[in-house]
């Protein structure tokens, strides 16, 4: 087996957490993505006082949970003035982190900087799914440093939650998040505004209508053929050739890869 050698794991980690260097944060291109409607409820998850729970992040490949965790961290330093160097991400599909207990990984990063007693810590582990009893391993996590914040997320959804149930009971706490909805289609494509507006009716309840309902359908139409996954809406080169990536993207490696790995 290949030896990784302590500097390089450290050089890897490094790399993944940019946030590490005063005054940077995520990468840009992921900084201008359009947020999520999901944001919101998946950042106050994080911030919950009290609850010693890991947030186990689940949902069908492509829907952009590793963009919802680089905006979730992005929060983290903007808002709550959290340090980046109390923030540790790490993509368990990385091939230097293989074989590595993510103890490990945690101690390691406890070592890197010397922070005031009691700091609290922020840990994501993206496509936990990889490690063979993930589920042990972060209960483990979780019960060991109570002062961490721990993330997890995985994209065999099914499979994930009924083990997150069955060995995770008072441990982990399950957010789905789902492909985009027409509303979040309508956003991202910069259509919202233009196709629908809320007003109020006589009793003052608040509604939406619009006054281009052929533009609408037209919109709902073109959502229904590849609006679901972020990157059909901002790729030509997706929407151009939507069975190419459906297959290789979806039905390649769910059916061919997760599945039989799991």
């Amino acid at each position: 087996m290949l030896q990784v050698s302590e500097k390089e794991i450290e050089t890897r980690l490094r790399l993944d957490n940019p946030w590490w260097q005063a005054g940077m944060g995520i990468d840009p291109d992921f900084l201008a993505f359009p947020r999520r409607a999901y944001l919101d409820d998946f950042s106050l998850l994080l911030l919950e006082p009290g609850v010693n729970r890991a947030v186990v992040l689940l949902g069908p490949r492509r829907v952009g949970k590793t963009i919802l965790v680089y905006h979730a961290i992005q929060e983290l330093i903007d808002r709550q003035a959290v340090s980046g160097r109390d923030i540790l991400y790490v993509s368990l599909e990385t091939p230097i982190y293989t074989g590595l207990a993510l103890e490990s990984l945690v101690s390691r990063f406890q070592k890197l900087f010397s922070r005031p007693e009691g700091t609290r810590l922020y840990v994501f582990f993206d496509e936990i799914q990889y490690l063979k009893g993930w589920e042990v391993h972060l209960k483990s996590l979780v019960d060991t440093f109570r002062g961490i914040r721990f993330v997890a997320t995985g994209s065999a959804a099914a499979a994930l939650k009924a083990k997150s149930v069955e060995s995770g009971a008072g441990r982990f706490t399950e957010f789905l998040l789902p492909p985009l909805t027409f509303a979040e289609y309508l956003r991202f494509i910069d259509q919202e505004s233009q196709l629908i507006r809320q007003v109020a009716d006589e009793q003052g309840r608040q509604r939406f209508v619009t006054e281009d309902i052929h533009g609408l359908n037209e919109s709902f139409i073109d959502y229904l053929n590849f609006g679901g996954y972020p990157e059909a809406v901002f790729l030509d080169v997706v929407r151009h050739n939507p069975r190419r990536y459906i297959k290789s993207d979806i039905i390649d490696k769910v059916l061919l890869r997760d599945l039989p790995i799991l």
